[in-house]
C-alpha cells in the first residue's frame, strides 16, 4: 500500500542538525565544498539530453526541448500545493505501473515466494569491527541467492541502521564490502552485500542471456527494473526479522546498475529510507541502456500494451510508445525526472561521475543536471528542496573514490545514523 503524503513526512522529520559526529562534520563540509564548487553555469537548465545517434528520427531534436515540468497539469494548470502534488503522483504512480507491467507480485504471483527470512548460512568469519556471514535466501521458491551480511561487533546491541548494498554489471556479489560495507559496518551500520537478478537468475539466465523471457514466462510482463524492486523490498523485509536492525532505518545504494537500480527504488519502495545512485545516468534516453531487454525492455511488443495509433510503427504497442506520452514533441515525456520526483519526500542522492563532460557514455555528464532540477522542483514544493542532493564529480564512472566517498558517506550519516525515535 503507498503511504499518503502526511505518512512520508512523518516518515522523514526535518532535523536542525545532521553532524552529530566530527565525522560527519567533516564529510557534510567536504559534500558541500565538493558540490559548489562543481555547479557551472547550466545548472539552472531543464533541458533533455542529447539522443544517442542511433535514435529513431522522432527523437533525434529532443536535446532542443525541456523537459515537461511535473508542476504542470496535462490541461495546463499549475500544481501549487502538496496536496494537489499528492493527486498528480498518484497518477504518476498509475502511469508508471503501466509503463513497468507491474510494480510488486499479483496474487496468482504469489505462490513463487516464500519466507525470505530462511536464510541458510555458509560460512562466517570475523573481521575488525564487523561479522562477516556468507548466506543465501530464498527469493523465489525455486531460486536462492548469495549475499554477504555484515554486522557491527564490539559496538552495542544495536538497533542499527542498515543498508543493502548491490554491486554492478562485472564485479560479484561480494565486491560492495570493498566498495562500501566494510567502512559502513565499522561504523555501526548492518549491510547486506548483493546484486541484481539479471546477473544470476532461474535456468542460468543473466542480462545478456534471456533473463527477460525467464521473467515473463513465470510472471507475465514484468520489467526487469521493476522486479530489482520488488526483490529489495524482500531483502528489506529480510533485514527487519533481524533483532539487531532498526527497521525504520534501512537504506539501499548502487553504482553503474545498480544505480539504476536505485533511482527506482527510491521511487516505489516506501521501506527503504534513502537511496544512493552513484553514477545511474539519469537521462533515460541518452548515452546509457535504459531500453535493453534486462532494464525495461521497450521496443519489444507486449499483449497488453495497446498503442496501434503510435505514429512509428516498430515501436507499437511497446514500453517505447508509453513513455513517449506526446509523440508529436520529441523527448519521452516519461522520463527519469518523473521517478526522482515520486520518491520525494524520501532522501535520495545522486552522484554524477564525469559533469566535466557534455556527454559520457553510461556515466552522469553535463546535461544530467535538468533531469535533478525537474525533480528538485517537487522536493521545493514540499518544502523539503535539501532531501534530493545532486554530487556533479568528475573524474569518470566510479563506484569509489577520495572525492566521491564523503559524499555518500555523509549522506547515510545524515539520514540513517539518527535515531527517528529519538534516542
Amino acid at each position: 500500500m503507498t503511504p499518503t503524503l502526511e505518512a512520508r513526512r512523518r516518515a522523514f522529520p526535518f532535523r536542525s542538525s545532521s553532524c552529530n559526529s566530527p565525522l560527519a562534520a567533516w564529510a557534510m563540509f567536504a559534500v558541500l565544498a565538493g558540490t559548489l564548487s562543481s555547479f557551472g553555469a547550466g545548472e539552472q537548465t531543464v533541458r533533455y539530453h542529447t539522443p544517442p545517434k542511433t535514435t529513431h528520427p522522432i527523437m533525434a531534436a529532443q536535446a532542443d526541448y525541456d523537459l515537461p515540468s511535473l508542476l504542470v497539469r496535462k490541461d495546463g494548470s499549475r500544481i501549487r500545493t502538496p496536496q494537489e502534488w499528492e493527486a498528480r503522483r498518484q497518477e504518476l504512480l498509475a502511469e508508471w505501473t503501466h509503463i513497468l507491467g507491474k510494480l510488486e507480485p499479483s496474487a496468482d504471483d504469489r505462490r513463487w515466494f516464500g519466507d525470505v527470512t530462511k536464510a541458510r548460512i555458509s560460512e562466517q568469519v570475523t573481521r575488525e569491527g564487523y561479522t562477516r556471514t556468507v548466506l543465501t535466501l530464498p527469493m523465489e521458491t525455486d531460486f536462492d541467492q548469495s549475499y554477504i551480511l555484515l554486522t557491527p561487533s564490539g559496538q552495542g546491541p544495536g538497533p542499527f541502521p542498515a543498508v543493502i548494498a548491490w554491486t554492478s554489471t562485472t564485479p560479484d556479489f561480494t565486491k560492495p564490502e570493498e566498495w562500501w560495507g566494510a567502512w559502513l559496518a565499522r561504523r555501526g551500520y548492518v549491510v547486506l552485500c548483493g546484486w541484481s537478478f539479471i546477473r544470476n537468475y532461474r535456468e542460468a539466465s543473466q542480462y545478456r542471456r534471456n533473463v527477460n523471457e525467464v521473467v515473463y514466462q513465470r510472471f507475465g510482463r514484468w520489467a526487469p527494473l521493476a522486479k530489482m524492486v520488488h526483490d529489495v523490498r524482500r531483502e528489506a523485509e529480510f533485514l527487519r526479522s533481524r533483532p539487531e536492525v532498526d527497521a525504520a532505518r534501512i537504506g539501499f545504494m548502487g553504482f553503474s546498475l545498480s544505480a539504476k537500480t536505485a533511482l527506482y527504488v527510491a521511487a516505489f519502495a516506501p521501506e527503504i529510507a534513502a537511496s544512493v545512485a552513484i553514477d545511474p545516468h539519469v537521462a533515460l534516453h541518452g548515452a546509457t541502456n535504459y531500453g535493453e531487454p534486462w532494464y525495461l525492455d521497450w521496443g519489444r511488443p507486449f499483449a497488453d500494451i495497446r498503442t496501434p495509433e503510435y505514429p512509428v510503427a516498430e515501436y507499437r504497442n511497446t514500453v517505447w510508445s508509453l513513455l513517449d506520452a506526446d509523440p508529436g514533441r520529441p523527448g519521452f515525456e516519461h522520463n527519469h525526472h518523473e521517478i526522482m520526483a515520486l520518491a520525494a519526500p524520501r532522501p535520495l542522492l545522486v552522484i554524477g561521475c564525469s559533469t566535466d563532460l557534455e556527454s559520457a557514455a553510461s556515466s552522469d555528464d553535463r546535461q544530467s543536471i535538468g533531469y535533478v532540477n525537474r525533480a528538485r522542483e517537487v522536493y521545493q514544493l514540499l518544502g523539503v528542496p535539501g532531501r534530493l542532493e545532486y554530487a556533479p564529480l568528475t573524474g569518470g564512472h566510479r563506484a569509489t573514490g577520495p572525492d566521491l566517498d564523503p559524499h555518500w558517506q555523509a549522506f547515510l550519516e545524515k539520514w540513517l545514523r539518527q535515531d527517528k525515535r529519538g534516542r
